[in-house]
């Protein structure tokens, strides 16, 4: 790969981790200010545009682990700013882009010419390491079924506890995998999110011992 390509590709890698941080830092500051956890919209407006960027960076890395990881949360993303009333307020071109650009990035991807043409090796797959990252982008795909459910039963967007204790196990699996793959944009996303997700569970209990 050329230089100025690798360049490109950990640009957007970077870029989307810098804006996944962002949401965390702006949630953590709210969260801080309100003395309890909050979901402000902001979180799942940056969540958007976060994922589609490190889909793409998942595509030019050919990277299963990362592709996977990003699949399901993007739909949930969109459906809080749905339940915080805020998603028909975002221009229309953009709430088409947020959708379409994703969706004909996967097909892409899964296409003869695109997965399915690249050499797989079983052995390199089931190594613990990608095991390990696999299983920790499963939970921090699921953390965001577990919210969406509390989401829609009481038709507000709101982090549970679990999420949290879900972030901080799924960012230390994807952690073991980014050493391992030499990955320093995994790194530094998981790295603040692990710092986050903990943060905010003190702050979780801290909430419930005032009460």
């Amino acid at each position: 790969m050329a230089g100025w390509e690798s360049y490109l590709i950990y640009g957007i890698g970077f870029l989307s981790q810098g804006l996944f941080a962002a949401r965390l830092i702006i949630q953590w500051i709210l969260s801080e200010k309100e003395g309890r956890v909050v979901s402000p919209v902001i979180f799942w407006q940056l969540s958007v545009v976060a994922s589609y960027l490190f889909m793409i960076y998942g595509v030019l890395q050919n990277d299963f682990v990362i592709i996977f990881g990003q699949a399901l949360g993007y739909i949930i993303y969109i459906r809080n700013l749905q339940l915080e009333g805020a998603w028909k307020s975002i221009a229309f071109p953009f709430r088409a882009g947020a959708i379409l650009v994703p969706m004909l990035t996967l097909i892409w991807f899964f296409l003869p010419f695109g997965l399915a043409h690249m050499p797989f090796d079983s052995a390199v797959f089931f190594r613990a390491a990608v095991i390990a990252g696999a299983t920790g982008q499963t939970l921090l795909n699921l953390r965001f079924v577990y919210q969406w459910y509390y989401a829609e039963r009481f038709k507000t967007s709101f982090f549970p506890v679990g999420f949290w204790y879900m972030t901080t196990t799924g960012s230390l699996l994807v952690i073991i995998y980014a050493v391992q793959h030499f990955d320093p944009v995994l790194l530094l996303a998981q790295g603040v999110g692990l710092i986050a997700s903990l943060r905010n569970i003190q702050l979780y209990f801290k909430t419930k011992e005032a009460r």
